[in-house]
């Protein structure tokens, strides 16, 4: 998957907007079974928002949202307050549900 632009990116925070959290970080942070939900999450929806419930300095959170984006192939497209959002493009066209912009003014 190549780097999203900034446009794409706004596009889809546009698109989450409406969406609520779907997978949750507890007090053990990075787990297995947090990667195994992103990843199933990410597959079904594409757009996931994630909700930090222990994690209240912005550096730890950062540093979570790193080590999710190299367990689970993925892309952090915004962070407000404790929700950080991910994307991901369905590999199966058939499947996919978001329609990216190629260009700024699409």
């Amino acid at each position: 998957m190549d780097r999203l632009k900034g446009f794409q990116k706004r596009f889809l925070r546009g698109v989450a907007h409406s969406l609520k959290p779907v997978v949750f970080v507890g007090q053990k942070g990075y787990t297995q079974s947090l990667a195994d939900a992103m990843d199933d999450a990410l597959d079904h929806h594409e757009l996931v928002k994630v909700k930090f419930v222990e994690f209240k300095e912005k550096e730890k959170k950062l540093a979570l949202v790193e080590q999710i984006e190299k367990a689970v192939p993925c892309e952090m497209v915004g962070l407000v307050g404790h929700i950080a959002t991910f994307f991901r493009q369905q590999s199966d066209p058939e499947k996919r549900k978001i329609n990216l912009p190629k260009h700024a003014d699409g």
